[in-house]
Parts: structure tokens; C-alpha cells; sequence
């Protein structure tokens, strides 16, 4: 019988040795690791001190530490308050109504931009069945992923143009 691939001839002394230095290489990350305890929000590796510490079983844990707030400061936001943030110059009323008003041309300009996308989607998508285009007319398949990418299109187009609106409400002038 002939193999594609040549046996390689070993004593067996030296495959005894081979596979228990291979078994002794596996299990050595196996032995290395150590029980992994969760106390309240915290992992911790070391025996429990409280009894409210329970060990983790099945798999790894990893654990990102977050943002911790410096002392003395609220959770809230500054400009909820009215007070600038410290280190902050103040804006004068003008000149804040200045940028509300850039913002809002700006937003508005935006919108126009969305609104004449979505008409030139809408006309392309023509209620589902738009033009066949390429090798389509033979792979249907490829016809209906581009209908579906399409409608995705659209919808993810109209998301756009409702938050630009939401956004120009939020900025509507307080009477």
C-alpha cells in the first residue's frame, strides 16, 4: 500500500520520552492556574477572607478597571447646574447664541442633505422592485442581496433624518 506521506521510523524509547515530555508540556498552564474568587464587585485569586466570596468556574475572567471619579464631585453634568465646567472659559449669551445658531444651520443643511438621499433611494428602491442591473437577470440571489442592502440603506437613512430633527427640536429657542 502506498501513503503520500513517508512514516518516520522512531525506537520506542524515544516516543515514551517524546509523549511524556508532550503530556508534561500540557499540563503545565493547567497546574498554573489558580482558583479565581469573586467578593462582592471584585475578582481576586486569593483565599476569600469573607463569606461572601464565591470561586468562578469556566473560564477566564477578565476585569477592566473603569473611570473612578475624583473625590468631592457629583455625578451630575456642570451645564446642568449653569455653572461652567473648572477650567472652562464662561460664553456670554451672545455668543452662545451664536453657536446655537451655526449649529442649527448647520443641522438644517444636514437634514436637506439626508432628506434629498432618501428621495434618491426611494426612487431607486422603486416600492421593492428596482431595475435589474449586470448579471443579475441570471443570479437572482445577487438581485435580492442588493434589495435587501437597499432597504437597509433607506432605513438606516431615515434613522439619520429623525435624529437631525430630534436634534433641531433640542435646539428649538426656549420662549
Amino acid at each position: 500500500m502506498y501513503s503520500a506521506q513517508p512514516e518516520i521510523q522512531m525506537p520506542m524509547k524515544t516516543r515514551a520520552i517524546l509523549f511524556a515530555l508532550l503530556g508534561a508540556a500540557l499540563a503545565l498552564p493547567v497546574a498554573a492556574q489558580d482558583k479565581i474568587y469573586r467578593c462582592g464587585s471584585e475578582y481576586t485569586n486569593r483565599p476569600p477572607k469573607g463569606a461572601d466570596c464565591k470561586v468562578v468556574e469556566g473560564g477566564n475572567v477578565t476585569v477592566i478597571h473603569g473611570y473612578t471619579p475624583a473625590p468631592g464631585r457629583s455625578g451630575a453634568s456642570s451645564t446642568d447646574s449653569g455653572a461652567s465646567a473648572p477650567g472652562q472659559p464662561r460664553v456670554d449669551s451672545s455668543e452662545q447664541r451664536q453657536r446655537d445658531a451655526d449649529a442649527r444651520l448647520i443641522l438644517e443643511s444636514e437634514l436637506k442633505r439626508a432628506e434629498a438621499r432618501q428621495t434618491e433611494l426611494l426612487a431607486a428602491y422603486n416600492n421593492g422592485q428596482p431595475e435589474k442591473i449586470g448579471g443579475e437577470a441570471q443570479n437572482y440571489q445577487k438581485y435580492l442581496d442588493r434589495v435587501a442592502e437597499m432597504k437597509t440603506s433607506i432605513d438606516r437613512n431615515q434613522a439619520d433624518i429623525d435624529g437631525i430633527k430630534r436634534e433641531l427640536a433640542r435646539l428649538a429657542p426656549k420662549p
